[in-house]
Parts: C-alpha cells; sequence; structure tokens
C-alpha cells in the first residue's frame, strides 16, 4: 500500500458525472489509487515575447473600455425601467382608487388599451435587450489572441527557472522585491498556491514544497484567500514525503486531520508515512528525531540534478559570481581601439569603437554597430514573423524546438528592407569576412524567464550532418547584436572560462567558433541567461566556413 496522491484528473470528473456518481467513484478512487501512481508527462515550455505581452496589455485595456460600456448600458437600461416603475406606480395609484371614475374619462379608458397593448410591450422589449452582446462579442474577437493553459503553465516555470538561477526564494517573488523593478507587483496566497501546483502537476515536488510553503506562509499571516489551508497541506505534505522528508511529512499530515479528520486520503497517508518511518529508524538502528521547526526555504532541500553538467557554474556567471578574480588576472591583455576593417573603404571615415571583452578565445564588442532607428526597423520587421525559436537537430539538421531554447525568433534576408542588407554588409565590413554563405539575420525576443541553455553554435564531429542542408560547412564564427539594454539577467556567459558579457543596446559582439585549422572551439560554450527584469531582443548572423578560405587561410597546427 503506497501513499495516496492529488491528481489534476480528479478534479475532472465533477463535469462528467452526477452527485451520486461521483459518490460512488470516490469510493472506487479511494480503493484503486492506492494502487498506481500516474507520473504526467512533461510538456513543451513555451515563450510569450515582451512584444507580444505588450500588446496583450492593450488588448486588457480594450476589455476594460468594453466592460464599462457594458455597464453604462446595463445602468441606463436599469434608469429607463425605474422610470417606467416610477411613471406606472404614480399612474396605478390614481387608477386604483377609483377605477369606475377613472375609466369614466374616455381619454384614461384609451390609454389603458394604449399602454397594455403598445407600451408594456415596449418595456417587455427593453427588459429583453442584452446590452451585454457588444462585450461578449468583443471578448470572442480576443480571445484568439489570449494565451492558454499551456502559456500560463510556461509562465509559471519560467518564474521557477529565474528562482533557481538567481537563487530568489518564493517570498521574494511574492512580495515583487526583485532587483530594478519599477513597478509592484505581489502573488496572492492562491498565486502561490496555483504556482505550487504547477510544478506539482509536473513531477516538480522541490518547487511545489516551495510554493506550497509560501502559500501557507501568508494564508497563516492572515492574507484572504479562495483555496483552503487543508488544500495546501494535501499538496504540501504530499511534496515533502516525496523529497525524502518522512518527519516533516508527518507533522504536516497530522495538520491536515487535526484540520479535516474526514480528509479521504490524509488519515492513510498518515499511517503510511508513520509505518515507513518506524521501518526506517529500525533499519538504521536510530531514534525518532522530530522535524525541525525551522519554516521550509531555500536550500532545506537540495535541488534535483539535471542533464546539464555546468549548471552550477552557469547560474554563478548570470549572477555574476566568480568574474572578478579572473577578470582581474586578464584586465592587463584587454585593450579598446578605433578598428577600420584593414583599411575598409566604408569604415575609414568612421571606424567601429571595438573593445576587447576576452584574450583566449578572442572575443570582442563593438559599439555603436546598430543605430536606434536600425534596431526599430529590424524589431518592425521581426515582430509578426516571431514563432518559437528553434535549433538545428544535430542528427538530422532540421530546425526544431528544444527546452533548453526559451525565445521566440524570426529570420530576416536581405530582400525584406535595405537595412538588413545595410547590416549584413557592415558585419562583413569589420569581420573582413564573406555574408554571402552565412545564415540569414536571426532576430530573438527572449520574454518571461527566456533563456538558451549552454550550447556550441557550431556542430561537433559526432554531429557530421547538422549543417549539411545548406552546403556551407561549419559555422566558423558568431556576430550577436544587442538591440535592448536589460535591467536585470540576460547576460551571455562562457562557463568554460567564466566570462559574462552584458547586454548593451547597439552593441555587437564577435568571436570565432572554430580555429583556423576548422577544428571545433569547445570553450566557445555559451549560454543566454535568463531575464529576470525587463526585455531582451538580439540579432544574430551565424557566418560559415564556404567563402571564407582567403579571408582566414588555414592554419599549420590543430589550434591554430
Amino acid at each position: 500500500m503506497h501513499p495516496i496522491s492529488r491528481q489534476a484528473a480528479s478534479h475532472e470528473l465533477s463535469s462528467h458525472f452526477n452527485h451520486s456518481d461521483l459518490l460512488h467513484l470516490a469510493g472506487l478512487l479511494d480503493i484503486c489509487v492506492q494502487c498506481f501512481f500516474i507520473v504526467p508527462l512533461p510538456r513543451q515550455p513555451q515563450s510569450i515575447t515582451h512584444s507580444q505581452m505588450t500588446d496583450l496589455i492593450y488588448t486588457e485595456k480594450e476589455l476594460v473600455q468594453s466592460l464599462r460600456e457594458y455597464i453604462k448600458a446595463e445602468e441606463s437600461k436599469l434608469a429607463a425601467v425605474k422610470s417606467w416603475a416610477n411613471k406606472l406606480d404614480a399612474l396605478t395609484r390614481v387608477s386604483t382608487s377609483d377605477p369606475e371614475g377613472y375609466l369614466a374619462h374616455p381619454v384614461n379608458a384609451y390609454k389603458l388599451m394604449k399602454r397594455l397593448n403598445t407600451e408594456w410591450s415596449e418595456l417587455e422589449s427593453l427588459v429583453l435587450e442584452n446590452p451585454s452582446d457588444g462585450f461578449i462579442s468583443n471578448m470572442s474577437i480576443h480571445r484568439q489572441y489570449f494565451p492558454d493553459e499551456e502559456d500560463e503553465t510556461g509562465a509559471a516555470k519560467a518564474l521557477m527557472r529565474l528562482q533557481d538561477t538567481y537563487q530568489l526564494d518564493s517570498e521574494a517573488f511574492s512580495k515583487g522585491k526583485l532587483p530594478g523593478v519599477q513597478y509592484n507587483a505581489i502573488l496572492t496566497v492562491d498565486d502561490c498556491y496555483d504556482m505550487g501546483k504547477t510544478a506539482y502537476n509536473d513531477g516538480d515536488y522541490y518547487h511545489a514544497v516551495l510554493w506550497m510553503q509560501q502559500s501557507l506562509k501568508q494564508l497563516d499571516a492572515g492574507e484572504d484567500a479562495v483555496v483552503s489551508k487543508a488544500d495546501i497541506l494535501d499538496y504540501l505534505s504530499y511534496s515533502v514525503y516525496q523529497m525524502g522528508d518522512l518527519p516533516r511529512a508527518i507533522e504536516l499530515t497530522r495538520r491536515l486531520v487535526a484540520i479535516e479528520p474526514g480528509h479521504q486520503r490524509a488519515g492513510g497517508n498518515l499511517r503510511y508515512f508513520e509505518r515507513l518511518l518506524s521501518k526506517q529508524l529500525i533499519e538504521m538502528n536510530q531514534s525518532y528525531q522530530p522535524p525541525s521547526e525551522e519554516p521550509i526555504q531555500l536550500g532545506t532541500y537540495s535541488r534535483p540534478q539535471d542533464h546539464l553538467p555546468e549548471r552550477e557554474s552557469y547560474e554563478a556567471l548570470c549572477r555574476g559570481e566568480g568574474l572578478q578574480m579572473v577578470r582581474q588576472q586578464e584586465k592587463d591583455r584587454l585593450f579598446c581601439r578605433y578598428h577600420d576593417g584593414n583599411r575598409n573603404p566604408r569604415l575609414l571615415l568612421k571606424p567601429m569603437k571595438e573593445e576587447d571583452e576576452w584574450d583566449s578565445p578572442y572575443i570582442v564588442r563593438y559599439l555603436d554597430m546598430l543605430s536606434n532607428e536600425e534596431i526599430a526597423k529590424i524589431k518592425e520587421l521581426a515582430k509578426p514573423r516571431l514563432a518559437r525559436a528553434t535549433v538545428r537537430d544535430p542528427k538530422t539538421g532540421v530546425l526544431t524546438t528544444a527546452n533548453y531554447r526559451v525565445s521566440k525568433s524570426a529570420w530576416l534576408e536581405e530582400e525584406d528592407d535595405i537595412v538588413i542588407a545595410r547590416v549584413n554588409q557592415r558585419i562583413e565590413d569589420i569581420t573582413g569576412l564573406t555574408v554571402t554563405t552565412a545564415e540569414l539575420l536571426q532576430v530573438a525576443n527572449y520574454g518571461v524567464g527566456g533563456q538558451y541553455e549552454p550550447h556550441f553554435d557550431f556542430s561537433r564531429k559526432d554531429e557530421p550532418d547538422a549543417f549539411k542542408r545548406l552546403g556551407t560547412g561549419n559555422r566558423v564564427a558568431t556576430f550577436l547584436n544587442y538591440m535592448s539594454d536589460v535591467e536585470a539577467g540576460g547576460a551571455t556567459v562562457f562557463p568554460d572560462f567564466g566570462a559574462a558579457i552584458w547586454p548593451r543596446k547597439g552593441t555587437a559582439v564577435f568571436w570565432y567558433n572554430l580555429f583556423k585549422s576548422g577544428e571545433g572551439d569547445y570553450r566557445t560554450r555559451h549560454a543566454a541567461c535568463p531575464v529576470l527584469v525587463g526585455s531582451k531582443w538580439v540579432s544574430n548572423k551565424w557566418i560559415h566556413e564556404r567563402g571564407q578560405e582567403f579571408r582566414r587561410p588555414c592554419g599549420l597546427t590543430e589550434v591554430d
């Protein structure tokens, strides 16, 4: 016999069965659900871009205006009905006081016939009017652009991703205590509960514990809520059990039983937890230790390991940790200068301002790469085309979505606008590499928690077909334009050598992915940190090998 978990499916039954059916099913479920535990399949994380969310802000404003118009129409209708009622009330008081005398006047007799035949029908039509039609129609038009349940789940997971990367406890988010924020935004008891439920339904008990605990904390502090304490304790106790903390799971389940003695799962779970703990203590020859009285918080439980080997170093760099010592050692070898592209005619009169970001591998930043006008035009062209960002499948070379890249992107070509042609030419002038064989300019917008986990831009030896369809060889270099400032987060980091490059609007960074020999430089594995506050816009130009034979000749050794 195993403890009973709370499944979202049980809540859906009510829409298909009547009360007696549900009572019968509840009895069956109470028996059957103890025999198995359904683990929900993870869903692809989604990312709504900052620009799309800006549109939703204005959509919501329009709906509020429509709602106000509906209220005004309802009030106008009610005022008209009240006017009719007042007039008829006064008239019927007179007519009923002396019906015979009232009807003795022929005009009164005529008007009675007219009122009952015509005016009461008009009043009936007025009452039957539905001022909500305009509002409902407006809602129907806009609903197609509303986020769906998957978007809401993606936004919740984005908050959890930010929580992990920047080591923010649930209370920091709940109270809106984030760096660089301009507007106050808080999470209610019910918001925190929904966050925890999202994690729970995804089998993520680590975050379920953190958010259910925060929901319970705020409820205990007297905050109003729709959700009950029993519901919170139900999720929290089972999630704590899944994290391996039996003493605390027992204590929380006892609280649940005390609040709701007839709870269908709590009693059985409590007996199971107690037996399991007793068995463990006997096997380990230990005595019972009561659970810690310290509240559950960030750090109480270890975060589960995932697929990323450099997770800790990557996230530390995103927080700006571990940089200063490394940067100080390299500082004397980094310079700034004017760059004329080896006396390129287009750069002689206006050379680029160039700053060294790192010496080996060589990473350089160019200032004033894009003007505000060019950035605005590129965004304008990209916005209608933004779709879930893709990566090339290393086996097939086909573009596909991936969990580790959460952003929206669009591809722009020179034919789209003269600005794109001008930017491409500028990249060629600066780097000295041809962009004829390069990929199209990719524009990306990172929304709530948008990121791109550590990855290589070039294909490795075990991925020979990654760029085969393009027929232009491997990605020899990356040119990355920053098209916005970011209030917090959003750095480009290189975990291998501890570099972090922060977005600065209008600047660009450039590095080689391959040595001159054509071998991949594995030090260039990099990541786009999650955006904590703000919106991050970038555009990439991935430059390929073909056509560079005389522009960047081969080296004599593997690491030239």
